[in-house]
């Protein structure tokens, strides 16, 4: 059985893909990992009912942004409300609606391809996420609109392939919470983020133990002890493989000599930063250079 959803929403959006569309994406090297063939967004959905005996043919997404709603999956019945959201398995019975005094507004899209299981432990269950200052959930529905508008936009190969990263990345957000909403906290109040920061600020200063403890108020000893547990690497070593990021920066996208790179960073001397960098990257600043300037050069001319 496949019932229809109600007669429209006022303000929906929908996009179904064609089949010689899906037939593109399930071949293309790039699309064929994951890729979408409906996708929208249903406001105050009233009525809104679904259900298929035997599943669909991809695996459905459904967040709820507000109001509530249910899913039963595999005979299992699960409630939706505000900041919750479940992904019913490909070829899987299930039913779906909006609760009638108070429907659900959803965000929705089906997607299948032969990397699908790497979400599989999202799958199946109904996840609400918690929010708080740094929960970025509009940054999570841009990105879900960012897809929506490509989509709108055509199906050339390019779109397709942006928006399978695009969908990749919105997924990721779902399965590492933790790490989507990392770049949301507070880090000053984290002493090693804190270190970090003040060795990134002072790259091309003369930077000792001394001056990262004094800014961060712990002693050298304590501050080298935690920084080594949390990071592996001295608070000096980790400075200076910032040092090497940087350099490798001013290799690529500057005109700068390697000896004013070297002397801009702190180098004894072009010997050093040399010897330094070797033993970072496995080449030499020099071949650095040639590599990938060459390969940014060649890009400019395709």
């Amino acid at each position: 059985m496949n019932n229809p959803i109600a007669d429209g929403f006022k303000g929906e959006r929908a996009i179904v893909t064609p089949y010689n569309i899906r037939a593109y994406q399930s071949a293309n090297e790039i699309t064929k990992q994951m890729y979408i063939t409906h996708i929208g967004y249903y406001p105050d959905a009233k009525d809104h009912y679904r259900e298929r005996e035997e599943g669909a043919n991809e695996n459905i997404f459904i967040y709820c942004e507000k109001g509530k709603g249910w899913i039963e999956c595999d005979d299992e019945r699960y409630s939706l409300k505000e900041d919750c959201f479940f992904i019913i398995p490909e070829k899987t019975k299930h039913a779906y609606g909006a609760e009638i005094r108070d429907p659900w507004s959803i965000y929705w899209l089906h997607f299948k391809g032969e990397n699908t299981d790497m979400f599989r432990e999202i799958m199946g269950k109904s996840i609400h996420l918690n929010q708080s200052d740094r929960s970025r959930q509009q940054d999570r529905i841009q990105l879900f609109d960012e897809i929506y508008q490509n989509l709108n936009m055509g199906y050339n190969p390019e779109n397709l392939e942006y928006i399978t990263f695009c969908l990749m990345h919105f997924l990721a957000s779902l399965k590492y919470v933790a790490q989507y909403r990392e770049i949301k906290k507070i880090k000053e109040n984290d002493l090693i983020q804190k270190s970090i920061l003040y060795m990134k600020d002072n790259l091309e200063n003369k930077v000792m133990l001394e001056d990262i403890a004094h800014a961060v108020g712990y002693s050298p000893s304590h501050l080298n002890t935690l920084f080594t547990l949390r990071t592996s690497y001295s608070p000096i070593e980790y400075f200076n493989q910032l040092r090497i990021q940087r350099a490798c920066s001013f290799l690529q996208f500057s005109n700068l000599k390697i000896k004013e790179i070297a002397f801009r960073l702190n180098f004894y001397d072009p010997f050093h930063f040399s010897k330094a960098f070797h033993k970072e990257m496995e080449i030499t600043p020099k071949e650095y250079r040639k590599r990938y300037q060459d390969r940014n050069m060649q890009k400019i001319g395709e």
